[in-house]
């Protein structure tokens, strides 16, 4: 996946949490079913992000972005800010 593929993926992610937001508010959605449903959203979208980092840090530093690999959900959930 290139960087614009990912940024793709990340915008799409980015819509449906605040979808799910949305038919929570309005009553399509009940709070477990959100919560779990943007759970998932929001994992998938912090290993979107740290692919692209990854991605942008071996450029910068001369190296094949195409050799990033996206790490798994329980790795990247558990980095600090």
């Amino acid at each position: 996946m290139d960087d614009k593929q990912i940024l793709a993926t990340i915008s799409d992610l980015i819509k449906t949490e605040h979808g799910l937001r949305q038919q929570l508010a309005s009553g399509e959605l009940s709070g477990p079913e959100e919560r779990e449903r943007l759970r998932s959203a929001e994992e998938a979208l912090d290993q979107c992000w740290d692919l692209l980092r990854q991605r942008r840090a071996r450029r910068e530093f001369g190296e094949n972005p195409d050799e990033a690999v996206a790490r798994p959900a329980s790795e990247v959930e558990n980095y600090r800010q």
